[in-house]
């Protein structure tokens, strides 16, 4: 879907949008009611009354007739509002779209909902009017109602495709999907094992069931007790877990737990066969491995991506508080009053408490143990980056750039004057003079001593050795760097 503006393409997606799943759910309630009182052989008085209070009913809303509360409603019809709700907000939300669009789509799934319940309620009290039976519900308690489903529909639907872009555009932390994603997997994990609990139950119970189906002769009376005990299932399984993580569920005065069972009076509803029945036996005690097996189905999800210490714990914490209010919505959505048999549903104050409790601490231990904390290991120092030795386009591009740098550079004037004197270093260094006014004769006799340089005389006399020069010894030096005056013998010895 493009950025621009609602056009004609957009404003029929929006329409699919706002009415799509409520007509569908009011078709499928019509052709049951009609297909009831067709069976009955009754006339088609108060058909629009009844349509018009079950739409309502699937969105919770409770129901009055003759004076008796219909409080408690099948949670399944409800799912699959919110199910459809989602889909199709989540087909017309593009991830890239515009904020514009988005809002619109939203305002849509609400707006759309809440206009066929303003009708539902209108036709509802019209219908009272001559079905003195019938009662109109609250008008705030059904406005709400409906709201909410489709609000969480739609959080749903838009939050699949653009809670990305959200959270990264936003402080929250990156691992929140994460989270989300854990927590399902803990609550369907819940549901489901509660579902293999709850037809393992109704196998051991099968003449109870059998009894319960009894009530009716008819095929078609047995046949909408199947299909009303089907749109019951969700509510048993969150009694049934609600039981597996040590809360209670209660119907009047019978209560279920773990460790405890009081009887009381029933429905007589096929699906209600898997109840316990008084003495509670030890089997009923393995429920709370169902506790267990969730956690560890949400420790595993949240470990699937490790985390520091820190991260991992939070992202745990997180996934069990999300988990632990979907089962406590569930279960305040299942529950309610049931006419003369009292409260029913389960117990709202250890109900969400002890799911968190098992998710958080069987999570906990399954994350340390998958893996799923990280540990902190140091960088290593980033190597230095090897040279590249210069190609032959490298070597041109020098060439060139240092051809362009002689060409631009001046070239120095010449000094005037006369052309100084090169400088030459002495071939030989002179030696120290010697302290002593006599000259030793080991430095005359040693033939490996080279050419001396000359010595600076001092006060010498001239008559205690004769003439200096005679003293002076060159070894084998060349014709033209001989020294004029010196005699190539070797001086006698004044020892002799």
């Amino acid at each position: 879907m493009d950025n621009r503006p609602v056009g004609t393409r957009q404003a029929r997606e929006l329409l699919g949008v706002a009415f799509g799943p409520s007509v569908v759910a009011l078709g499928v309630i019509a052709a049951v009611v009609l297909l009831q009182l067709l069976i009955a052989n009754s006339d088609m008085t108060g058909a629009l009354g009844a349509i018009a209070s079950m739409w309502l009913g699937v969105h919770l809303v409770p129901i009055s007739i003759g004076g008796s509360e219909l409080g408690v409603l099948p949670l399944l019809p409800m799912l699959a509002m919110v199910w459809g709700t989602a889909r199709s907000t989540a087909r017309a939300t593009s991830p890239a779209g515009s904020w514009f669009v988005t809002r619109w789509v939203v305002a849509s799934a609400l707006g759309g909902p809440l206009l066929i319940a303003a009708l539902a309620l209108a036709v509802v009290h019209d219908a009272a009017s001559v079905l003195t039976q019938l009662q109109t519900p609250d008008a705030l308690r059904a406005f709400g109602s409906v709201l909410a489903v489709h609000a969480a529909g739609a959080v749903i639907g838009v939050g699949s495709r653009v809670g990305r872009r959200v959270l990264a555009g936003s402080p929250l932390p990156a691992w929140l999907p994460d989270a989300f994603r854990a927590a399902s997997a803990g609550v369907l994990a819940l549901l489901g094992l509660s579902g293999v609990v709850m037809v393992g139950s109704m196998v051991v119970h099968w003449a109870t069931m059998h009894d319960l189906y009894g009530i009716t002769d008819s095929i078609f009376g047995q046949f909408s007790l199947t299909l009303l005990s089907i749109l019951y299932i969700p509510n048993v399984l969150v009694g049934t877990a609600a039981v597996a993580v040590g809360s209670s569920a209660h119907i009047g005065l019978a209560t279920f737990s773990s460790f405890t069972v009081f009887g009381g009076d029933i429905p007589a509803l096929p699906v209600l066969a898997a109840l316990p029945t008084p003495p509670l036996g030890p089997i009923w005690v393995a429920l709370l491995i169902v506790a267990a097996a969730s956690g560890v189905a949400l420790g595993q999800q949240a470990a699937r991506h490790p985390l520091p210490l820190l991260p991992a714990i939070g992202k745990l914490v997180v996934a069990s508080a999300i988990a632990a209010l979907i089962m406590a919505v569930l279960g305040h959505a299942g529950g309610g009053r049931l006419g003369n048999f009292g409260d029913v549903g389960v117990d709202q104050a250890t109900f969400g408490p002890a799911v968190f409790l098992w998710f958080a601490g069987i999570g906990a231990l399954t994350v340390a143990m998958s893996g799923g904390i990280a540990r902190r290991v140091r960088a290593p120092k980033p190597a230095p980056e090897p040279e590249e030795e210069p190609g032959p386009e490298d070597e041109a591009e020098d060439e060139a750039q240092l051809e362009l740098a002689a060409e631009s550079e001046p070239e120095p004037e010449p000094a005037a004057g006369p052309d100084p004197e090169p400088e030459f270093e002495p071939a030989f260094e002179a030696e120290p003079a010697a302290e002593d006014s006599d000259i030793e004769d080991s430095d005359i006799e040693d033939p490996d001593v080279g050419p001396r340089a000359q010595v600076e005389p001092r006060d010498i006399d001239p008559d205690a050795f004769g003439d200096p020069e005679d003293h002076f010894v060159v070894d084998d030096l060349p014709d033209d760097q001989a020294t004029p005056g010196a005699t190539t013998d070797r001086a006698p010895n004044r020892d002799d």
